[in-house]
C-alpha cells in the first residue's frame, strides 16, 4: 500500500527529531508538493513495470498532512488477517489514520481484526508501526532501536501480543542523538540484512544481533552512518506476481553503495530505484516508509 500526496511539505513537528530532514527552502510550497508526487508516481510506475502490485490510496486535500506518503508507521498488515493500528509521535501525522482507507482496504482483503495501539498516544508512548519496528515475520523477531518514537514498553507488549521475539538496542548517528526510526538504519530481506553497526556502541547489542542474524540465515551486509544519510537503510526486499524478490530503494541510496556492496546485495536480489531527492530532504523518509507491505489475502 502507498498513499499519493495531496500536499506533501516540511513537517516542523517530526523535524524536532528527524536529522534526515532539511527544509532548503529552494522551492516554493507548491513547488515541493508538485515534485514529491511526481517521485511518487515513477517509483510506482518502477514497483509495476516489474510485475509488483501496487495499492495506491488517494490523500486527501484537507486537512494537510504533510508525511501521508509515509503510511508504513500508522498501520501495518499481518498474516492470516489483521492489521495494527499504531501510534504516532507528531499530532499532525495522527490525521493519517484515516478510517475510510481501511474500509477501503476491507472491500479487497481479508482484515478481520483490527488491533488499535494508538490509545498510548494519551500518555506519550509510540510506537510507529514498521519503522520503529523491523519484522523477522517467518522468525518471529522484531528489533527495534529505542527512541521517543520507539517506547520500550510498548514495544514489548506488541512482542507479547503477537508473538515476537523483541531484540532491543541503541543507535545514535554521527552527533550522537538517538536513530529516530529503526528502518533508517536497518533492512531485513528474506536471506540477507543491510545494517549500520557503526551506530550502535554496545559490543554486547552487536553481538547479540549478529547472532540473531547468524541463526536466522541472514547474511549480514554492514553500511556507513554516510550511507544512512543517503537512505542507504531505508529499503525494501518486496516479491512480485512471479515470485522474483526486488530490494526497493532510492537512487541516492544506491549511488551510495559501492561496487562490492552491490554484488553482495545482488546475490540476492535484484535491485529497483528511484529519484526521491525531495521526499527524503523534506519528509526525511525514503523508499521504505512509503510502503505498506500488505500481507493480508485478496478477497
Amino acid at each position: 500500500m502507498m498513499v499519493r500526496p495531496a500536499y506533501f511539505e516540511f513537517n516542523p513537528e517530526t523535524a524536532a527529531d528527524n536529522a534526515f530532514q532539511n527544509n532548503k527552502g529552494i522551492f516554493s510550497k507548491e513547488e515541493v508538493a508538485i515534485l514529491a508526487t511526481k517521485e511518487f508516481d515513477n517509483l510506482v510506475d518502477q514497483l509495476t513495470k516489474n510485475k509488483i502490485n501496487v495499492e495506491v490510496i488517494e490523500d486527501t486535500v484537507l486537512p494537510k498532512k504533510p508525511d501521508a506518503v509515509f503510511p508504513n508507521n500508522w498501520i501495518s498488515f499481518h498474516k492470516p488477517d489483521f492489521i495494527v493500528t499504531h501510534s504516532m509521535a507528531s499530532k499532525n501525522r495522527r490525521l493519517e489514520r484515516r478510517p475510510e482507507i481501511i474500509e477501503h482496504l476491507k472491500e479487497k482483503y481479508l482484515i478481520s481484526t483490527q488491533f488499535k495501539f494508538e490509545d498510548s498516544e494519551i500518555d506519550d508512548v509510540f510506537l510507529e508501526g514498521t519503522g520503529s519496528m523491523i519484522l523477522d515475520r517467518k522468525n518471529k523477531i522484531a528489533y527495534a532501536c529505542v527512541s521517543k518514537r520507539t517506547n520500550e514498553e510498548l514495544f514489548f507488549q506488541f512482542c507479547k501480543k503477537f508473538n515476537y521475539n523483541p531484540v532491543l538496542f541503541t543507535a545514535t548517528d554521527s552527533a550522537k542523538k538517538h536513530i529516530y526510526h529503526t528502518n533508517v538504519i536497518m533492512c531485513l530481506g528474506v536471506n540477507f540484512v543491510i545494517i549500520c553497526m557503526e551506530s550502535i556502541a554496545s559490543q554486547k547489542e552487536k553481538k547479540l544481533l549478529l547472532q540473531n542474524f547468524a541463526n536466522t540465515g541472514k547474511f549480514c551486509i554492514e553500511i556507513s552512518l554516510d550511507q544512512v544519510k543517503q537512505f542507504a537503510g531505508n529499503m525494501i526486499q518486496l516479491k512480485n506476481t512471479l515470485g522474483i524478490p526486488f530490494l526497493v530503494m532510492s537512487t541516492s541510496a544506491y549511488n551510495s553503495l559501492s561496487k562490492n556492496q552491490l554484488l553482495k546485495i545482488e546475490k540476492f536480489t535484484k535491485i529497483i530505484h528511484s529519484p526521491l531527492s525531495i521526499i527524503e530532504s523534506y519528509g526525511g523518509g525514503s523508499a521504505r516508509c512509503m510502503i505498506a507491505e500488505i500481507f493480508n489475502s485478496k478477497k
